[in-house]
Formats: C-alpha cells, sequence, structure tokens
C-alpha cells in the first residue's frame, strides 16, 4: 500500500507540468469563492455594509449588470489576445530554434497563473451575475460581491501588463538559453552534490536475469532509493540498463538482477519507474546539452543564418562541460554504505560526441565557430588536468576530428593555418 501511495503521489506531482494544472486549480478556487460570497450574501452582508459602509457596496442593480457583463466579455477579449501571443511565441520558438523547447515553454508556470486568474475572475462574474434578481432592491442586490469583481478586474489588468512583459522575455533566445542552463546546472550540482561512487561496490552483470519494459515511452524518472529498499529486502542487486531519457520500447531490457524476482516483487519494482511522452530538464540535464546544441544547429542554417547565437550557445555548452567532468559516468544507490542500485547513465564521451558531431557536420565551414570550439574544447582539457588521462584523450580525439572536418570544409589556407595555431 506504502508504495502504491508514493506512485500516486508521483503521478499527482507530474500534473504540476501539464498546462491546465495551475488554471484548473485557480479555476476551482474562483468557484469557491463564488460559492462563499454568495453564502455571505445570503447572510446579509451587503445590506449590513450598506448601512455601515455604504462606499462598500454597489446599490445599483443596472449598474452591477452592466459592470459585470462588461467585465466578462471584456476578460474573454483579454484571454483570448493573450494566449494567441502564446501559440505565435511556442511557433516562433519551434521553428526558429528548437521544437525541443515547446514543453519547457509550455509548463511556463507563470502564463498558467496568468490564466488562471483570467478564468477564476470570468467564472465569478458569471455565477454572481446570475445570482442578480431583475426586481431586487438594494438590500437584495450583492452589491459587496459586486465590489470584489472590480477588484478581481483590477488584478486581471494587471496580470495581463505582467503577462506582456513576461511573453517579451520569454521570446528572447539568450533568455530561454539561460533558463535551460540554470536548470540544467541545478540538476548537475544536486546528483554531484548526492552521488557516491565505487567501481568495486558493483558485479559485473552480463549473466544476471534481465526482466523487460512493460511500457513504452521515454524513461522520464526512476526511483531509485525505493528500488534499493526492495533489493535490500530480497538480498539482491539490481542493474537498470536503460539511460534515463531515452526512448523504450515494450519488452527492451529494463534492469537486470543477480537472483530471480517473483511477480509481486516485479509489480513493485516497476511502478517506480515513470515513463512520459515528453522530456523535462528537471529529471534529465542531458537534455539541456541537446536543445542548446539544436539552437547552435539551427542558428548556422542558411534560413536562420544567425551565428551570433550558435557563439552563445557553444558559450553554455561549455560551462555545462565544465560541471559534467566533475560528475561520475555511473551513479549507484547506497543503503547503510551497501550499493544495491546501479543505474546507467551517459557517459561523458558519449555527451560529448553526440553534441561534436552535431556542430561539427553544420559548423565546420565556419572558422568563427570552429575557433570557438577549439577553445571550448581546450578549457575543457584544462580543467580536467593530466591526471585523468581517459578524459583526455576523448578530447584529443574531438579535437583532432574537428580540425579534419574544418580542413575539409575550409579551402583558406590562412583560415587553416589559424585554425591549427589554436590546437
Amino acid at each position: 500500500m506504502k508504495d502504491k501511495a508514493l506512485v500516486l503521489f508521483r503521478k499527482l506531482y507530474r500534473l504540476k507540468d501539464k498546462i491546465a494544472f495551475y488554471p484548473a486549480l485557480l479555476a476551482i478556487t474562483g468557484l469557491v469563492f463564488t460559492y462563499l460570497m454568495i453564502y455571505l450574501e445570503e447572510r446579509g452582508i451587503s445590506e449590513y455594509l450598506l448601512d455601515v459602509f455604504p462606499s462598500l457596496v454597489i446599490n445599483n442593480t443596472e449598474t452591477a449588470r452592466s459592470l459585470l457583463t462588461t467585465f466578462i466579455s471584456g476578460l474573454i477579449s483579454i484571454m483570448v489576445f493573450s494566449f494567441s501571443m502564446v501559440m505565435i511565441l511556442l511557433n516562433q520558438a519551434s521553428s526558429n530554434f528548437s521544437p525541443r523547447l515547446l514543453p519547457g515553454l509550455i509548463s511556463n508556470r507563470r502564463h498558467q497563473i496568468v490564466l488562471g486568474i483570467y478564468i477564476a475572475t470570468i467564472l465569478y462574474c458569471i455565477f454572481i451575475l446570475v445570482y442578480i434578481e431583475p426586481d431586487s432592491d438594494k438590500y437584495q442586490l450583492p452589491g459587496f460581491a459586486v465590489l470584489f469583481s472590480i477588484l478581481f478586474m483590477v488584478s486581471c489588468l494587471a496580470a495581463f501588463i505582467y503577462f506582456i512583459h513576461s511573453i517579451s522575455q520569454e521570446i528572447q533566445i539568450n533568455n530561454i538559453m539561460d533558463k535551460i542552463f540554470n536548470i540544467s546546472k541545478t540538476r548537475m550540482l544536486y546528483l554531484i552534490d548526492n552521488e557516491k561512487y565505487n567501481k568495486d561496490d558493483f558485479a559485473e552483470t552480463d549473466s544476471w536475469k534481465a526482466y523487460n519494459s512493460r511500457r513504452s515511452g521515454y524513461l522520464q524518472n526512476v526511483s531509485a532509493e525505493k528500488i534499493a529498499k526492495i533489493a535490500k529486502e530480497k538480498e539482491a542487486k539490481i542493474d537498470i540498463v536503460v539511460i534515463k531519457g531515452l526512448f523504450i520500447s515494450e519488452k527492451n531490457t529494463l534492469f537486470k538482477c543477480e537472483n530471480e524476482l517473483d511477480d509481486e516483487t516485479l509489480d513493485r519494482i516497476h511502478e517506480h519507474f515513470d515513463f512520459s511522452k515528453s522530456e523535462f530538464i528537471e529529471d534529465n540535464y542531458v537534455l539541456a546539452f541537446k536543445q542548446i546544441t539544436e539552437v547552435a544547429v539551427k542558428a548556422m542554417s542558411p534560413g536562420i543564418n544567425d551565428p551570433g547565437t550558435a557563439l552563445n550557445a557553444i558559450d553554455y555548452l561549455s560551462q555545462l562541460f565544465s560541471l559534467r567532468i566533475k560528475k561520475k559516468d555511473k551513479s549507484l544507490s547506497y543503503i547503510d554504505d551497501l550499493a544495491y542500485v546501479s543505474m546507467a547513465t551517459v557517459d561523458f564521451k558519449d555527451l560529448i560526441f553526440q553534441v561534436m558531431a552535431e556542430l561539427r557536420t553544420y559548423c565546420k565551414h565556419d572558422v568563427i565557430i570552429v575557433e570557438k570550439l577549439l577553445t571550448m574544447l581546450l578549457h575543457l582539457k584544462k580543467m580536467i588536468g593530466v591526471e585523468n588521462k581517459t578524459y583526455q584523450t576523448i578530447i584529443d580525439e574531438e579535437i583532432d576530428s574537428l580540425i579534419s572536418d574544418a580542413e575539409d570544409a575550409i579551402t583558406n589556407k590562412r583560415d587553416i593555418n589559424f585554425i591549427k595555431s589554436i590546437s
């Protein structure tokens, strides 16, 4: 029961990434407040305030109905205009930068809250309008509730002004890349601070029993700590062979175990694998490398032709790689200093190859971009130090490949000599 409760909690937690989560939450809050105001009106709050603070009460039926009708129609127009701009932003980001950026832009919490404020105010005004009786006198009119509709409308106008400012910032590629970098940096620093790894703590797993995935989709998250507790109960070790963030089909090997597991235990373990049809950097920092690389590649395409953005993207990649070299290529989950779960990760060699392969293919003809890439690689090589021979060799291979591709793509000998002088 405890495992199922945790799984349910994780699923509910994932709802916050949906575009409708915060609007729905605020809409429900608006409805609850509406019925609270109706309850207070039934108890005679407007009649009381009309005698004590008459300036707080709208005591004219036609004025109240006109205000509420105007608010409803105006707010619907504002909402349509606001989120037409969101669609324009998403279309521009997809065509000019990368389609991979869309999940992050759609899940922008601030824009969702603005939409929720609009919807909550519209619902409030509609229900208060319906509550007004055509022939009611000033003591029956929900004047205090109408006053709140004015306050909510002012809040919506403030939210609209904020939204215009926010959307103008969101559409700038530098802000998009900065947001991606900061999220990925936070995730990597967390992993680096909490990782504990000793290569002798986990045996070879080639002969272990393999278990296949029961679902398909992107492996979004794995609760390694919970799986480690199950492994400890069964006095076994588990090796998760699939890299988080990759797409998995059904019947693909998901994990291995040194012992054969019963069906009940397998059900418990499978519950701690979360699959999704989309990817988020908060769960997988590797996605940040992919997104920023695609921004650089798209910027260098003939249709966009924006080398400045590509140079900025390489700067961000350089900072991300500087953090990545501090992380181990393998992740283990411990309980009482014993390793029970091993998780496959994208190692440094594969990660830098995937990034450089794309950039070399589409940017090798540009001398300035090649110079920037060489500077990045040499900076990483210097940070690694001579004691890490493996990483040194990996970077040397990438430098040689980059110079070789540049020699094939660039015909000017002076440019080639300039590139070689850097390395």
